[in-house]
């Protein structure tokens, strides 16, 4: 509608600037819009008032003069010039009924468009660190990207979606070394354990697995290990103690003291057994994380392992390339990326004085193997703690590329999860964290989706764990889920009186009579430019807020009038504004990931 009402309004314009010669109004964007108040139409230009002065006109001269031209259609009721110079435009009942048709006709297709035009866009999200299970931060993370993917396929892009393994690196070392040193308790030579090291039950899951599978062959010579740690403690619960104080007094930090440990490990156990525990602690846990986000509704094209640049050159290749540009320079022993050159706040490190590569530089290499599989767009889905990380990788695609533009990050802020008045806590390396499948059993999926999208992605998310379970009107997605069950069951008993669907092609809609089902019908009507409007503004809680009004619309409609009437044309019709609603419930809940049950 918003398309068909934007053409008249175009010709309208043209129509001016040929015969007033008022040039420039054929280029001039009518910039339709909703109108808020239905007293003043169903949409709304105030091109009048942004370009009556430019030809010596008062506004709403102007808008009159617009109104004037404008070719008459049966889809419009009525046009009015109000206030200083709006014109406001009035869909009739024809208009209206032949988009609740349209979108019976196309049915789950109805909302799509070809707006994107192909382009392709790879969405990157979660990602997070292979080093404990996906704990219910994570989760609107990936309830966020996976919405963002449905809602650019639907627009005509063509979407992949992919998980970053970052499964090398420090914190890679650091889970090894706590799985191994687990590893050593369970085979009853306990040691130490280090406060900054993986806490969480799931390490010593993992341990006991390898026992099992290794028995004691990791173990060797425990003496290069506890002269970092100290001696043996009893079941190896504590943690270091005097060790700490010692190592403290001498100034050295937790940081320092664990690299020795994961170096004297290593010289402990040997090379290998120290790879076989970081290969098993990583395949476990990756398995963990992608059956919790596979019964999450969340599925990735790729799952691209970090690894695989650090073993197969792209790191050094990366580098080459930005060296070759002038893009790198030595400072005190170090490489240094020269980002301020291109919009950072300062340069970055990517080869540290001892000859490592920093984080930087496997994210550079990630990203230029991201420009060279020729995605128009990559869409990173960021946690809000990398807030700052976004300067120095766009000069990075910029400096290899030439189109920094190319990349473009959504960050994803803090979820708080409450039980009653009682926070809890989120940390993976203490272990004190709520995971994401614990929420899904206790809340379910549905819930869970819906409240995750539920406010804007760059908008702190308070979880009420409580309103998530109840099955009431103050539950959202119950009350959305609620609004499709009701219109099932009327489906039922609408079979079971014998009576038939009416045909949504030849029924007549004229039946509907009532304000509040021509309301329905607009609000209906508005799905596809909604649906739009989320994908360019990477914005799903758009449709969530869009749903939960439908859903509210529907419900005061369905308590205030009977659908299933004797008079077969008001049945007929009501039915079918019923099948309506069902169908855009169904679609906006599908592309937030959300289920629409027939019965609840």
């Amino acid at each position: 509608m918003r398309q068909i009402l934007d053409s008249l309004l175009r010709d309208a314009l043209h129509s001016l600037e040929d015969s007033e010669g008022w040039t420039g109004l054929a280029e001039t964007s009518p910039e339709l819009e909703r109108s808020r108040d239905p007293r003043h139409g169903d949409f709304t230009s105030n091109v009048a008032l942004r370009v009556a002065k430019r030809h010596g006109q008062k506004p709403r001269e102007f808008a009159e003069a617009l109104k004037g031209r404008l070719a008459a259609s049966e889809l419009v009721e009525s046009v009015e010039v109000a206030g200083p110079g709006f014109v406001n435009l009035r869909l009739s009942a024809e208009a209206i009924h032949r988009e609740i048709r349209r979108m019976l006709a196309e049915g789950e297709s109805y909302g799509s468009s070809d707006a994107g035009g192909g382009r392709r866009v790879l969405v990157e999200y979660v990602s997070t660190n292979p080093t404990g299970p996906l704990h219910v931060g994570h989760g609107r993370n990936a309830a966020y990207g996976a919405s963002l993917a449905n809602l650019l396929r639907t627009t005509g892009h063509t979407v992949d979606e992919e998980y970053y393994v970052n499964d090398a690196g420090r914190q890679i070392d650091i889970l090894a070394a706590s799985v191994w040193l687990r590893y050593v308790e369970a085979l009853g030579n306990a040691l130490p354990f280090p406060e900054n090291a993986y806490q969480g039950g799931y390490v010593r899951d993992i341990a006991a697995r390898l026992v099992e599978l290794e028995g004691a062959a990791l173990c060797s010579d425990l003496g290069p290990v506890a002269a970092v740690l100290g001696p043996a403690t009893d079941g190896g619960k504590e943690s270091l103690g005097e060790t700490d104080a010692a190592n403290a007094d001498s100034g050295e930090d937790t940081d320092e003291r664990m690299d020795r440990l994961i170096a004297a490990i290593r010289r402990s156990a040997g090379e290998d057994a120290f790879n076989t525990v970081l290969d098993a602690a990583l395949t476990d846990i990756l398995a963990d994380i992608r059956d919790d986000l596979e019964a999450f509704s969340v599925r990735f094209d790729h799952w691209f392992s970090e690894r695989s640049l650090t073993g197969g050159g792209a790191v050094e290749r990366a580098l080459k390339t930005l060296a070759a540009d002038g893009h790198l320079y030595e400072n005190d022993g170090a490489t240094w990326f020269r980002s301020t050159a291109l919009g950072d706040d300062k340069d970055r490190v990517v080869v540290r004085e001892n000859g490592a590569t920093t984080y930087l530089a496997s994210d550079i290499a990630y990203h230029l193997d991201k420009c060279e599989r020729g995605y128009d767009v990559m869409l990173n889905v960021l946690g809000s703690d990398h807030h700052g990380y976004l300067a120095r990788l766009k000069a990075a695609v910029e400096a290899l590329t030439g189109h920094g533009e190319r990349l473009e990050a959504r960050l994803v802020q803090f979820v708080v999860l409450y039980r009653g008045d009682v926070k809890a806590q989120m940390s993976t390396r203490s272990g004190e964290f709520v995971t994401l499948r614990a929420l899904r059993e206790e809340v379910g999926n549905d819930a869970a989706r819906f409240i995750y999208v539920s406010r804007s992605n760059d908008q702190h998310l308070d979880f009420d764990l409580e309103l998530a379970k109840s099955q009431s009107i103050d539950n959202p997605v119950y009350y959305v889920q609620y609004a499709h069950a009701r219109i099932a069951s009327m489906l039922r008993r609408l079979a079971e009186d014998g009576l038939s669907r009416p045909d949504a092609a030849s029924v007549d809609l004229g039946a509907l009579e009532q304000p509040e089902e021509r309301a329905l019908m607009v609000a209906l009507g508005r799905f596809p430019e909604l649906v739009r409007l989320a994908a360019d503004n990477r914005a799903p809680h758009h449709v969530v807020h869009y749903v939960r009004a439908i859903a509210a619309e529907f419900h005061a409609w369905y308590n205030a009038q009977r659908i299933l009437v004797d008079d077969a044309a008001v049945r007929d019709a009501r039915v079918t504004l019923a099948l309506a609603v069902r169908c855009v419930i169904r679609n906006a809940l599908r592309l937030v990931g959300v289920s629409a049950p027939e019965s609840m």
